[in-house]
């Protein structure tokens, strides 16, 4: 979102993809098994590749493996002046408001080392007729799994409603609160 003009590939989008439609090389130069790796985001135009996973020390090692495996296979395809190399700086959190003010969630980031970005959810608890505003100030605990399994999914699909602009998933009643910088 602060790069509009960037091509950016998500998680759906695997290196052989990416190599072709971002205009770095040769997908044929990928072996079969690369073909199919899927980087979580990965800007053609910036050369920069990131790994999400949740903040946590096992889970940050495996997102060093895995951006250090992506890097590895695109750098050997791509052109030389197309090296691509961890991405750093990406960092932020936003709000969603659930149940009309009964959840307030936070999703925070951050990337401690290149190509690594640590996510974490966190909420606070409710406090009747105060604004999100005041909520968001209240000490942030740690999310129950549970409450993750169980509201991830429209949480999911409400943040890609907010930042395309589309519709509110069915039976999500509350806000969005984006960074002010995002759209």
């Amino acid at each position: 979102m602060q790069h509009p003009t960037n091509v950016v590939f998500l998680n759906t989008a695997s290196l052989s993809k990416i190599v072709g439609e971002g205009n770095l090389g040769d997908p044929k130069r990928l072996s079969e098994v690369a073909k199919l790796l899927r980087p979580d985001i990965t800007d053609t135009r910036a050369l920069v590749l990131f790994e999400l996973k949740p903040d946590d020390e096992e889970s940050r090692g495996e997102a060093r493996e895995q951006a250090r495996r992506y890097l590895a296979a695109l750098n050997e395809v791509v052109e030389p002046d197309k090296k691509l190399t961890g991405g750093t700086g990406f960092e932020g959190s936003l709000f969603l408001e659930f149940e009309n003010g009964g959840a307030l969630w936070q999703l925070s980031w951050r990337t401690p080392e290149p190509g690594v970005t640590l996510y974490r959810w966190s909420y606070r608890r409710k406090k009747p007729h105060a604004s999100w505003k005041e909520r968001a100030a209240q000490k942030e605990e740690e999310l129950p799994r549970e409450e993750i399994a169980q509201h991830g999914e429209v949480a999911e699909q409400a943040l890609r409603a907010a930042y395309d602009k589309g519709e509110r998933p069915k039976g999500f009643q509350g806000q969005v609160y984006l960074p002010a910088d995002c759209r």
